[in-house]
């Protein structure tokens, strides 16, 4: 099972998200890095555990600011294998452009960054090996086209599905949202976000069909060690 550390990157320094409410996060104070420094967290992450993927929020381009172009090259550059994530509020309709330019990492779409027909659309076009989709929940409700959630044929090989009130929040899993996403997405891998607090809720997950969770705030406060990611990995 793959664990996927997470940083929330907002004008070039790490924060700690809380609850999806983005106007409060704060820059990122951890042991893992001596300071709130995107790559210093990411080079933190990688002292800890060999970590296959690492996920980058970029909060500037979901929130409707220029985008953090190098990001995704320069966490690549400093930890070579790892495969980075991106999420930077590339709505679907301008995806075939973005995952050309992206270069170093995998774009991932936020269902939070579309809004219509055109961007349904254009999930639809798109290879299913070609990005992860984050299907994105606010509180209970799903926030995105509907048609998106509605429509698991067209979903791609990997998807997020993403809690944004439980994130940071110490409050569990949504296990059986995760469970139902599941169940639909023959066989697709499954990664889980939002309120992982410890190994006893990866291995819920895990029991879930999850095939990865996305984690940050329980690697900074040591609730999930580096013996607990040797053993996670063999699940």
């Amino acid at each position: 099972m793959d664990v996927v550390p997470v940083i929330d990157v907002r004008h070039g320094v790490a924060v700690a998200a809380v609850r999806g409410e983005r106007a409060s996060y704060r820059p990122l104070s951890t042991p893992l890095a001596e300071s709130s420094d995107p790559i210093a967290v990411a080079r933190g992450y990688a002292a800890l555990f060999t970590f296959p993927i690492l996920y980058a929020a970029d909060l500037d381009g979901i929130e409707g600011r220029p985008r953090n172009n190098k990001l995704a090259s320069a966490i690549a550059s400093a930890l070579r294998g790892v495969s980075v994530w991106v999420d930077d509020g590339t709505p679907a309709r301008e995806a075939a452009h973005r995952i050309a330019e992206i270069g170093d990492g995998t774009l991932v779409l936020g269902t939070e960054s579309m809004t219509g027909h055109e961007d349904v659309a254009a999930l639809r076009a798109l290879r299913r090996d070609g990005y992860v989709l984050s299907l994105d929940f606010k509180s209970d409700a799903f926030t995105g086209p509907p048609a998106v959630l509605d429509e698991p044929q067209h979903w791609p090989e990997k998807l997020i599905v993403m809690t944004l009130a439980r994130v940071g929040a110490g409050e569990g899993p949504d296990v059986a949202r995760v469970a139902d996403i599941v169940a639909r997405g023959d066989g697709r891998r499954i990664y889980a976000a939002g309120g992982v607090r410890d190994r006893a809720d990866i291995e819920a997950l895990h029991k879930a069909g999850a095939a990865g969770v996305l984690v940050a705030t329980a690697l900074h406060t040591g609730k999930i060690k580096a013996g607990d990611l040797e053993e996670i990995a063999g699940l």
